[in-house]
């Protein structure tokens, strides 16, 4: 594992000045001993059968991708020695080419391909094709609209997620440099997307200070973050480059420290870090090649971004735009837990397995929005269930548009299967609470019907929308979470009856949007009639959980205690986060935005703003306003 070997370079890391150049004491090295020890136990790390799997199924992939293209050049009529010079490279990014994946994790994969093969047609149909006539290749699933397109299956039993990019090159040298920005030219915004994880992964790769000690961190967080249920890019939490990200700014801070001294400072750092500044391990580079770039001074949208990670590779952009102010609440929520545990480990009060406890959801919260989803068969399940999640993110925003931000809505990132249902099902669950601090008036309401509603009829814009794909929204209490979100058969806690404050009304129709409009207080307009659709009950359960597929009563919201982990005591502290913010922070949408400060960060209280002063590079740091840099503590260099 690690030690106190391998002190950084003299070399300066990142866009300010270490915070702090100090190695580890005794205690440090124990305790990072002790994390490594936990890591292991947990399953983190791979066997060394498993990596030669890996390395095996991935010679077999860039083998097929090979023979594909040679066929494609031979089809084309190119000459003998263009088909036996014609090529395709295979590389991967993500958590495999950073060096941070566990057992059964899946391989993110890029191919590279000649200027002649396309996406469109080459890859999503002929090598399509190909793949579902080889025996180790099952669970094909092409995914060509995506953000990034991207083709899923597994071989042999690995998880695979396979990007093409078709690059300016007549043949692709085997030694290709992705990291060149010439591999840029001439190319479409899906290519730059899908060549830029590649690039990405290996720039935080090299910005870091220590690499080992950046590995073992990162692997600890991410583990981390998917027990506190905050790793989920599509439901609007963070992925894994965000995460990396995260992980390497503060070890460009403290390039001297150990693992055990970096999840602590990660915590620290982060529960005090003022949103929106961006967190970036670079300046931002222009280049003649015209992609856009995150600039908020440029562009309206990159304003409206709450919790910016900038990508370290051209073209710059951030990474996290999905976070909303609702999962930019519930992250710093954990991150202040994250960062009472690891003071408590500092000082012997706690250990490592506390930090990992799993967030309590179905006890945090005593209302709920359920979404089952349900298909015909799993094959259906499994590509209507990703059309689905990609769409919860946007529920979310939904909400917090329609309440004005006063009903909050906290999404968890993991799926739950009702063994008792005869199709296919899968179901997911939203916490609600209303926004802490606001005057509850006699009678008030939040309906949100028709929000549901308009979610539903997005949803059902499916293209590939199949005979017995459905889904049902429904409002369901602390106590009418149905069973089989518990594992082992956890007992629900009964709590006592409170007396109810806020009514929330939802509803789910199928097809169009709730056209019910309030006029005045308490008049409503329903809307007209719609197709039925059969209640996930009728898949063969007998659960008495309310399934919404019309007009309903008015569901009420029970008043919310503040949200803190039941077995924590964690209480909330005066960070300032999310919208908040925004209000006390002067500039935030122009030179803020473009500043990486922190509040009172140092290596005892985190006490050294000026020395966080963002290093602004070809975007013209004489443009910034003097004034505004002076209000926010942070200093620019041209």
């Amino acid at each position: 594992m690690v030690g106190s070997e391998g002190l950084a370079s003299p070399r300066q890391h990142g866009v300010t000045k270490p915070l702090s150049l100090a190695g580890p004491s005794d205690a440090d090295l124990l305790r990072t001993q002790k994390l490594n020890k936990f890591l292991v136990d947990a399953g983190l790390y791979e066997s060394e059968e498993e990596a030669a799997k890996r390395e095996k199924v991935l010679g077999q992939i860039k083998q097929i991708v090979i023979d594909w293209v040679k066929e494609l050049t031979r089809l084309r009529g190119y000459s003998d020695q263009m088909v036996e010079d014609a090529n395709a490279v295979i590389f991967t990014f993500g958590s495999y080419r950073l060096g941070v994946h566990g057992p059964g994790a899946d391989i993110d994969t890029l191919c590279v391909g000649p200027s002649y093969v396309n996406r469109d047609e080459d890859f999503f149909f002929v090598l399509h094709e190909i793949l579902t006539h080889i025996e180790e290749v099952t669970e094909l699933q092409p995914v060509p609209s995506a953000h990034v397109p991207v083709m899923k299956f597994k071989f042999d039993g690995i998880s695979i997620d396979l990007l093409y990019a078709s690059i300016s090159r007549l043949v692709v040298p085997a030694d290709l440099d992705i990291s060149d920005v010439s591999v840029l030219y001439n190319v479409d915004e899906p290519t730059v997307r899908s060549l830029n994880g590649c690039r990405v992964a290996d720039q935080i790769l090299k910005h870091v200070p220590n690499v080992e000690h950046f590995r073992t961190t990162l692997r600890c967080l991410k583990f981390w973050a998917k027990r506190r249920g905050v790793y989920s890019n599509v439901t609007g939490f963070l992925g894994g480059v965000n995460w990396a990200i995260l992980v390497a700014r503060v070890c460009q801070f403290y390039p001297n420290a150990v693992p055990s001294m970096l999840v602590s400072r990660f915590f620290r750092v982060y529960t005090q870090w003022r949103w929106p500044n961006p967190v970036m391990l670079c300046p931002i580079q222009e280049d003649e090649l015209g992609f856009s770039i995150w600039d908020p001074r440029k562009n309206p949208k990159d304003k409206t971004h709450h919790m910016p990670i900038i990508t370290p590779a051209y073209p710059c952009m951030n990474s996290s735009y999905n976070v909303s102010t609702s999962t930019l609440r519930v992250m710093t929520d954990q991150f202040l837990f994250g960062n009472q545990i690891c003071e408590e480990i500092e000082v012997n009060k706690a250990q490592w397995p506390t930090l990992f406890e799993p967030y309590l959801f179905f006890k945090s919260y005593k209302n709920y929005l359920q979404v089952d989803i349900v298909a015909a068969d799993p094959d259906d399940l499994r590509t209507w269930k990703g059309w689905v999640e990609s769409r919860l993110r946007q529920l979310t925003l939904m909400i917090e548009r329609d309440t004005q931000g006063k009903l909050q809505c906290h999404p968890y990132p993991h799926e739950y299967i009702d063994p008792s249902k005869q199709c296919s099902h899968s179901a997911f669950f939203m916490g609600l609470q209303r926004k802490q601090g606001e005057i509850v008036e006699e009678g008030q309401q939040f309906d949100i019907r028709g929000t549901v509603d308009e979610f539903r009829h997005s949803v059902n814009m499916y293209m590939c929308w199949r005979p017995g794909m459905e889904i049902y929204v429904s409002h369901v209490r602390r106590r009418q979470i149905p069973l089989y979100v518990f594992p082992d058969g956890y007992k629900r806690t009964r709590v006592p009856r409170v007396v109810n404050h806020r009514p929330v009304c939802v509803t789910g129709s199928a097809d169009k949007p709730n056209r019910k409009r309030k006029y005045g207080s308490n008049m409503e307009v329903d809307s007209p009639q719609r197709r039925p659709s059969p209640s996930p009950s009728s898949c063969g359960s007998d659960s008495p959980d309310i399934f919404v597929n019309g007009t309903v009563s008015p569901l009420q919201i029970e008043p919310e205690s503040t949200v803190t982990n039941v077995e924590s005591g964690l209480e909330k502290s005066n960070v300032v986060s999310g919208s908040d913010s925004r209000k006390s922070m002067p500039g935030s949408s122009s030179v803020g935005d473009f500043q990486s400060a922190l509040d009172e960060v140092s290596e005892d209280k985190i006490q050294a703003n000026a020395e966080l002063g963002m290093v602004i590079t070809s975007i013209g740091a004489a443009d910034l306003d003097s004034n505004k840099v002076m209000r926010l503590g942070v200093t620019t260099t041209a």
